[in-house]
């Protein structure tokens, strides 16, 4: 952990390790809130010191201990929210860049801060006040989650074509029945598949396991890439030899050359227009499952949602059903001249 961490203070390299090898989060979580509380300290270490916030990414934090984070006040925790509501560089290296995170951005950044504070103040008890616990996450806006249709799907799966066309349908396709992360999926192994009892084990967030069931769609697409990786030319890497998706150069796919070669294809079936995505192909799974009878609490289960809220959005495909429902009542074409 250290080594990642080495421009961290004692104090942030001290939390992240309780975060990762104490509470279990994974390292991509880990990375976030060291970046995250790494700005914070850095902004309060300029503003105090009087430098210019221009150069921030330069600030030196290396001496900031736990008498420092005592010092910080609610007063100047507000200062910060306003700098990166309003005036935080969005891209720091770009000439033209736009200024001031979005209100998801601030609030995963406010939720670092109070498990950064909780840990110190509640935890160990270093710091007698928390300057965060009386200020609210900012609110974001909840938007529906986009997704295709079902004729939508069947076409993404039907123009699949190209020199991997075989590996490409059979993550499309556990995708669409799976309703997995890009992350879950670049992270299957070969022993992961449990071709018997046709189960694939799944690595989610927060490095939790959970076990999916593989329809018989999946089944045949995984057995037509198995007989395609026998004939293929490419074999795995040793260091990626237990990768299940390779790339050409016998590496396991990255999570960004999966959401590339998803776009590609939605590109070449048309629908590209729908602003898809590999992760609206697990909104798409979850919603045709819901359209199809599946009640949330299983769906929850499917997707590794910890909590029941974050399922509940893919109701809202109920609308449709209750427009169709007012459709279908007999009294619907009746209409009288007055």
């Amino acid at each position: 952990m250290a080594q990642y961490y080495e421009d961290a203070p004692q104090v942030l390299r001290e939390f992240l390790v309780y975060m990762e090898s104490i509470l279990g989060r994974s390292p991509k979580t880990v990375a976030e809130y060291h970046l995250d509380l790494r700005t914070f300290l850095r902004y309060m270490t300029a503003k105090r010191q009087g430098l210019s916030l221009d150069t921030l990414e330069t600030v030196d934090i290396s001496n900031i201990d736990v008498a420092f984070l005592a010092s910080i006040t609610q007063s100047e925790v507000y200062d910060y929210l306003l700098y990166i509501s309003r005036s935080r560089p969005k891209f720091h290296n770009s000439a033209s860049t736009t200024y001031g995170n979005s209100a998801k951005t601030r609030a995963r950044k406010m939720a670092s801060l109070r498990a950064f504070f909780k840990y110190y103040c509640d935890k160990t008890k270093q710091i007698p006040t928390n300057p965060v616990a009386n200020i609210d996450i900012p609110k974001t806006q909840k938007s529906l989650p986009k997704y295709l249709s079902l004729n939508e799907s069947k076409k993404l799966l039907n123009s699949v074509d190209g020199k991997y066309k075989v590996r490409d349908y059979c993550i499309l396709t556990l995708f669409l029945n799976c309703g997995l992360r890009v992350s879950e999926l670049a992270g299957i192994s070969v022993g992961d598949i449990n071709r018997d009892d046709h189960i694939l084990r799944v690595l989610g967030k927060g490095s939790k396991e959970r076990m999916v069931y593989l329809n018989d769609a999946c089944m045949a697409a995984i057995r037509d890439y198995d007989d395609y990786k026998l004939q293929s030319d490419t074999r795995p890497k040793n260091a990626h030899k237990n990768a299940y998706f390779i790339s050409r150069n016998g590496t396991r796919l990255s999570t960004m050359r999966i959401k590339e070669l998803v776009k590609e294809h939605l590109d070449r079936a048309g629908l590209s227009q729908k602003h898809a995505s590999a992760h609206k192909l697990r909104h798409t799974a979850a919603t045709l499952m819901y359209q199809n009878g599946v009640d949330v609490r299983t769906i929850k289960e499917v997707l590794g949602h910890e909590n029941l809220d974050t399922t509940a959005i893919y109701t809202h495909v109920v609308n449709d059903n209750l427009r169709d429902a007012a459709d279908r009542n007999p009294l619907a074409s009746e209409k009288k001249e007055i």
